[in-house]
């Protein structure tokens, strides 16, 4: 790792962290309130209830300022591929490059196309087209989350490409395997799930604030009922996918996995955590030693980890250490090597890799084909190759393929942890609104206010899991950070960090003003 600036890869990560944060605060209210806005403009036409249309175009209106500053900050984060990761965007250009392609060509296309209609076109076209536009709005909005996240899941689990020797690029061979992974399936599901579940927090809190103000209270009790089914059934899809996610990370990115348990210690019947606070690291008494963090205090479930992720309370779970010098599942007796062997594994690749470029400049296709025939082998490619990545790592850089602990469990467990508090909110705020108690209730109100930053936390924290619990993996087991970033200078990424998040702040701040200012007019204003 000594030839790699790590000043730069550091700033190049911080940079499109802030980035893809502050993206992220537009994009889950742009995926859920579309679908909302299309529901409630489908029962409008239904009733044929102006007081439906008028909902609609209210919801509508915000929806359309948080999706015109989520276009803005998305095009500057799909610049950074060239910019500060141009060594990643090499090396899986062909693979990565296809699902943003379609993303802009279908999607977004889809989305421009037919948003005019949705908000200027009320007058002009049939009801029927409108409602139509509306709908395609909403599917656009949520089949670009597709493409996107069908990216980001070949990422963490890569699948039909093969290894192109002579160009260092991964190729795609089956499009299909790319895109119906099961880690991109469920990651499709889980995301915009989560997206459908914070719009409708946000619904559900504008409209208690109504009810506080005594203003437009049977468009605020509507709302409320929409958004608390809806959120009620995608609170259920984004709970199992949400299990179904842990389960395929167990598998496909186990450190991810014990990371966010802070399980140190392989163990069959392991507890599941459910309340923990976890110790400062104990100090490495030899180089290389693994920095290990213990509890201070928890609070657990006894088997419960082993039997949510294999469906078997006796199942073993590895832990870091385990995953680290390597282990044998007691149960099953399969080995699993260490990452130092996996080490020598990589650099073994990385110096295939350099001795087919060299023998290919030197024109000497004896060992050219020698070299080649390697990358040909799909055992070679299996038991070497795939481990191409640690080869950038030594005994001593180990504690580097360790993610950050703290910050997996704490994601992990609060973001668990508020998921269930939206489920319930839902669930009180719809009972007691049928039951037409829920304006006695100002406690309740002011909680599902307060609700809404909370959803946004939780949204911010399953990202932040699921791509600082990768680390160092940009591609899992294939390239780190350190290999991606591009080769510039650590002070024209530090100038650009702080440009991008005076810009992004402006535009929260903005945005945030604007949609109060919106919400203060009411149903009636600006109408």
């Amino acid at each position: 790792m000594d030839f790699f600036d790590l000043s730069v890869v550091n700033w190049s990560r911080g940079q499109f962290a802030m980035s893809a944060m502050f993206h992220w605060v537009f994009v889950p209210l742009t995926l859920g309130l579309s679908i909302l806005v299309a529901i409630m403009e489908t029962i409008y036409l239904r009733t044929g209830d102006e007081s439906w249309k008028k909902m609609t175009k209210f919801w509508a209106k915000l929806f359309g300022i948080n999706f015109a500053i989520g276009v803005a900050t998305g095009i500057i984060l799909e610049f950074q591929f060239g910019t500060n990761w141009s060594n990643y965007s090499w090396f899986v250009g062909d693979i990565f490059g296809a699902p943003l392609a379609i993303e802009g060509i279908m999607a977004f296309f889809l989305e421009a196309t037919f948003v005019a209609v949705m908000f200027f076109g009320w007058n002009k076209v049939s009801k029927r087209f409108h409602l139509l536009s509306t709908w395609l709005v909403a599917i656009g909005a949520n089949l670009s989350a597709l493409w996107i996240l069908v990216a980001n899941a070949w990422m963490q689990y890569p699948v039909g490409t093969t290894f192109n020797p002579m160009t260092a690029r991964n190729e795609m061979i089956d499009f299909w395997a790319v895109l119906f992974s099961p880690v991109a399936v469920n990651k499709f599901i889980h995301t915009v799930a989560s997206g459908f579940v914070l719009a409708s927090v946000f619904v559900v809190g504008v409209s208690s604030w109504f009810l506080l103000k005594k203003r437009d209270t049977l468009f605020a009790k509507r709302s409320i009922v929409i958004a608390s089914v809806f959120g009620i059934t995608t609170s259920l899809f984004l709970i199992w996918s949400g299990d179904e996610s842990a389960r395929q990370m167990a598998d496909k990115q186990p450190m991810k996995f014990a990371a966010m348990e802070a399980l140190w210690d392989g163990q069959a019947n392991a507890p599941l955590v459910v309340i923990g606070l976890l110790q400062k690291p104990t100090p490495p008494k030899t180089e290389g030693q693994l920095k290990e963090m213990e509890f201070a205090v928890k609070i657990e479930i006894p088997s419960l980890l082993s039997y949510m992720t294999y469906l078997d309370p006796n199942a073993y779970i590895p832990g870091i250490k385990d995953l680290v010098h390597g282990y044998t599942n007691p149960y099953t007796e399969k080995v699993e090597i260490s990452y130092f062997e996996k080490m020598e594994r990589g650099k073994e690749a990385i110096a295939t890799l350099r001795n087919y470029k060299d023998a290919l400049l030197r024109e000497d296709y004896e060992a050219l084909q020698e070299h080649k025939l390697k990358f040909e082998d799909p055992e070679w490619m299996e038991s070497t190759f795939r481990y191409f990545g640690y080869g950038y790592y030594s005994e001593s850089t180990v504690g580097g393929l360790i993610p950050n602990i703290p910050i997996a469990f704490y994601s992990f467990h609060i973001m668990v942890a508020l998921s269930g508090h939206f489920l319930a909110l839902f669930i009180v705020m719809l009972v007691f609104t049928l039951k037409n108690r829920i304006e006695k209730l100002r406690w309740l109100l002011y909680v599902a206010i307060w609700t809404i930053p909370l959803a946004y936390l939780a949204s911010q924290l399953g990202w932040v899991l699921a791509e600082m619990g990768r680390q160092p993996w940009v591609i899992q087991d294939l390239m780190p950070s350190i290999a991606a970033v591009s080769r510039v200078d650590a002070g024209s990424v530090q100038l650009t960090f702080w440009l991008f998040a005076i810009t992004f702040t402006i535009l929260l701040i903005a945005e945030v003003k604007i949609l109060v200012a919106q919400i203060k007019k009411g149903i009636t204003g600006g109408h």
